[in-house]
């Protein structure tokens, strides 16, 4: 078996890939092999899946002649189920995944199994897929994600009966593997995703091995499976390998070049027109920042609006602006969310948003793709700041409508859903999610911003101000 996971778009190592398929295929007969993928096989921070609506990916994924491909949240939470329809209509390989369901329905849509199983070297070899159970995002969407250690133990004792080797195409996290490994008998292999995690040597947990090849197409894991001629017994062994050594395959390369030029025909139309500049600054109050905050706040009916300024990776500069424009500007898949927040953790996060161990922070994941973290940018409040005191003091006041914060009360803010994973500033991650946007993403929300005149006109007026502008 040859198992990948989280390539999240990341094109230039799944042609490494690709010429590491070549090369096993050489030596190994079709029948003793199996091509399987464990989700999050793209990402529309990458313009190629933007542009194509995913066709990129599918493309990739039929030139590589996987057997099964599994369910990761980037495919069930970046699209809706009608442009997943589209994607995956027709696809000559199985999406495996048993903890989805269309809602009301009680069924898996048309392209959808919980399981496959397929016959390889005299061995029937069951491919069970799970995702992580986002449930409140999944629910906006049309689907039902169900627990998936319930789904598991409903499904492995059927699929032992009828299969000699079990494996789970878990799209869950290396803890929850763990867990399933320790809690549901049957399973000989998981092949992980989602948390990203490394397994160059495999986990034993019980009877049940568990493998996971990174992230982004570093690495590529092979699971290799014999029988015992002698007891009958099935012997597993794997491992995970860098694909850094690996050329790129040519015709891979050129399949999606043809899908990029597809991409950008598609993107390149003019969306908005600019009298002039929209700067950016990761550090400090600007037009563009609070241009995203003002319209977050708009988008979800909020009070206040806040978003971090390295969502954006760049200004605009005067005259036309494309679709592609705004797409590499603010690449991140990240959804509008709509939380109620008491004024004592909303101060504490502007607090933070000064310091400069949260503004200079450096992570990748929950949907960010920007480089760092970035201040806070505003709207629907005025804010002055002491420069003078000491770090998580320097918020001198912060007025609402005209009125000093209360720390005490809940105010109705717009923000961005990864600051409910706890992910950024501290103080945001204790609001209550009262709703979440899908499948609008922030940039679509800052397209119709760049349209809105009224609104360029606003988010040059400042929210932040110094002390001395007032007294």
């Amino acid at each position: 078996m040859i198992h990948t996971n989280d390539i999240h778009s990341h094109f230039e190592e799944a042609f490494r890939i690709a010429a590491y398929i070549r090369e096993i295929k050489e030596r190994c007969p079709s029948d003793d092999l199996l091509l399987l993928d464990c989700g999050d096989f793209l990402d529309r921070a990458r313009m190629e899946t933007e542009g194509t609506n995913g066709g990129a990916n599918r493309a990739l994924l039929d030139y590589l002649e996987y057997d099964a491909v599994g369910m990761g949240n980037n495919e069930g939470l970046s699209y809706t189920r009608e442009q997943l329809d589209e994607l995956f209509a027709g696809a000559p390989y199985p999406v495996v995944c048993a903890n989805l369901i269309v809602t009301g329905t009680g069924t898996h849509p048309e392209w959808m199994k919980p399981y496959a199983i397929i016959e390889r070297a005299g061995l029937r070899v069951a491919l069970l897929g799970l995702t992580a159970a986002f449930g409140d995002f999944y629910e906006l969407l049309g689907w039902t994600a169900t627990d998936p250690l319930q789904a598991a133990e409903r499904y492995v004792p059927e699929l032992r009966r009828q299969a000699d080797l079990v494996v789970v195409l878990s799209h869950l996290g290396l803890k929850h593997d763990e867990r399933m490994a320790s809690s549901v008998d049957g399973i000989d292999l998981i092949l992980g995703a989602h948390t990203h995690h490394l397994l160059e040597v495999p986990l034993r947990v019980g009877n049940t091995m568990i493998c996971a090849a990174g992230k982004f197409g570093r690495y590529v894991g092979t699971v290799t499976v014999r029988r015992d001629s002698a007891s009958g017994a099935l012997r597993i062994e794997g491992s995970a390998d860098p694909t850094e050594a690996y050329p790129a395959d040519p015709a891979a390369a050129g399949l999606i070049e043809e899908y990029r030029k597809r991409a950008i025909a598609a993107m390149s139309g003019t969306i908005a027109t600019l009298a002039e500049p929209l700067d950016l600054r990761e550090d400090k109050e600007s037009p563009l920042g609070t241009l995203l905050a003002a319209a977050v706040r708009r988008a979800t009916g909020a009070r206040i609006g806040l978003v971090n300024s390295g969502q954006l990776l760049g200004g605009f500069p005067a005259g036309p602006v494309t679709e592609l424009d705004v797409h590499s500007v603010c690449p991140s898949p990240i959804n509008p969310c709509l939380i109620l927040l008491k004024g004592s953790r909303l101060k504490e996060a502007l607090e933070e948003s000064l310091l400069p161990e949260f503004i200079g922070f450096e992570f990748q994941g929950f949907g960010f793709r920007g480089r760092v973290l970035g201040t806070l940018s505003v709207d629907g409040i005025e804010w002055v700041i002491d420069e003078s005191k000491p770090p998580r003091e320097k918020v001198v006041s912060v007025i609402v409508d005209g009125e000093p914060l209360d720390e005490n009360a809940e105010y109705a803010i717009g923000t961005l859903d990864m600051f409910t994973f706890g992910i950024g500033y501290l103080g945001l991650k204790e609001g209550r999610v009262l709703n979440y946007f899908l499948p609008e993403f922030i940039r679509d929300v800052l397209a119709e911003a760049l349209r809105d005149e009224s609104a360029l006109r606003d988010c040059r007026r400042l929210r932040r101000h110094p002390v001395s502008v007032i007294g």
